[in-house]
């Protein structure tokens, strides 16, 4: 590891017990909060996470979060009625900038909620998340309160697979972690660099890209790097994630998409459109082939929000 990379984990690199709500909202002053959570199909957990951001988050005696919206992008469950109902602002991703067809993916809704929300800190929180805890956004969006030289933090954490710990995790250890260590050893200090739980100043997400699909954590956070510097991002550990976890050709598919982030980072050249082919049994027949489904690997990417016209206009505005 690089010496500078050790001399950020002792900077940068913190417990959510090392602010105290106190403290985070003695130095909130002005500062405006907006909690995210891109859903899609999540009605079994949407709406406990949202009713914790706003009985621990939100009440008159601990003002954090002034904004929480859920961005639904087609769950065809009752994902936006249980978020709604709970107190969140629900809004369809496809209602976001109607002049551009929304694609398929996560990275797609996060680039657009830019759009519907308006907090000076933006905090991104994934909709899947079981046994959820407020210290998720309080401990990643605390050192952007009480540190102006810090512009983007992660979460990190424990992640167990089933009942073995620290199992989770597996496109992480198998594809980002390698991929930064080998081509943006100043992130090799992070724990969880594929988290979906993260916070940054807006200030900042609005000049970056974004990848519609899962690269977008990746993307990110490489970009952060180049745009701010590696002291301007930390981590803090929020204890335990618990989520659905997904099954391995899901998560083949993820791991072809996030390489291609990372590919088209180290190379912005001419490429040819990647795709991936997988291989399932054939139940027709004797069922002794293997069949192969073959995938587009998303490689699309949204630019930077500051350069929309619509957020142009509504900034001026």
């Amino acid at each position: 590891m690089l010496d500078e990379v050790e001399r950020w984990l002792e900077r940068r690199s913190w417990s959510v017990a090392d602010r105290s709500l106190d403290r985070i909202l003695a130095a909130k002053h002005a500062t405006t909060v907006s909690v995210v959570l891109p859903a899609l199909n999540e009605e079994a957990t949407v709406g406990d996470i949202v009713s914790v951001i706003r009985r621990e988050l939100m009440s008159e005696a601990v003002p954090l979060v002034d904004e929480l919206v859920v961005i639904d992008s087609g769950s065809t469950d009752r994902t936006a009625e249980v978020a709604a109902a709970a107190g969140a602002r629900v809004v369809a991703r496809d209602a976001i900038l109607p002049r551009l067809p929304a694609v398929p993916g996560k990275g797609e809704v996060l680039w657009r909620s830019l759009f519907v929300t308006h907090g000076d800190v933006v905090c991104f929180v994934d909709a899947d998340l079981r046994d959820f805890s407020a210290d998720f956004v309080s401990g990643i969006v605390g050192p952007l309160l009480t540190d102006p030289d810090v512009d983007f933090v992660k979460a990190m954490y424990d992640r167990p697979l089933g009942d073995a710990p620290g199992q989770g995790g597996r496109v992480t250890e198998l594809v980002a972690r390698p991929l930064l260590n080998l081509h943006w050893p100043q992130l090799a200090g992070f724990v969880q660099p594929l988290g979906g739980e993260y916070a940054a100043r807006r200030s900042l997400l609005e000049r970056l890209p974004f990848p519609v699909g899962y690269g977008v954590e990746l993307g990110l956070l490489v970009d952060a790097l180049h745009t701010v510097g590696l002291d301007a991002l930390a981590q803090v550990d929020v204890g335990v994630r618990k989520h659905r976890h997904q099954d391995g050709q899901a998560l083949g598919r993820m791991a072809a998409a996030i390489y291609r982030t990372a590919q088209l980072r180290l190379s912005r050249g001419h490429l040819v459109r990647p795709r991936l082919t997988q291989f399932e049994r054939d139940e027709t027949g004797d069922g002794r082939r293997f069949a192969p489904r073959t995938y587009d690997v998303d490689t699309e990417e949204r630019p930077p929000m500051a350069d929309v016209e619509e957020y142009a206009h509504r900034r001026v505005a």
